[in-house]
């Protein structure tokens, strides 16, 4: 599985990073987590709220999320 925090570098996307690598950590999820933070490379996701969360090439999901949501994202 591969996991992207699409995010500019703000509170919010480095929360969302953190929450996202102690979910893959907890859940024990064979799962690479990367950051990214190119505007250009973001903007070929086709979003325009942030943080946006990609898993295996597809956005799952935009905004801020709890803990609870990122499993439930994650497990689906």
């Amino acid at each position: 599985m591969e996991i992207k925090v699409l995010g500019t570098g703000c509170a919010g996307c480095k929360a969302l990073y953190t929450t996202v690598e102690q979910v893959v950590k907890e859940l024990a999820l064979d799962a690479v987590v990367t950051k990214e933070e190119d505007l250009m490379k973001i903007m070929e996701y086709n979003v325009m709220t942030l943080p946006a969360l990609v898993v295996d090439g597809k956005v799952v999901a935009k905004g801020k999320l709890s803990a609870k949501e990122v499993k439930d994202v994650l497990t689906k």
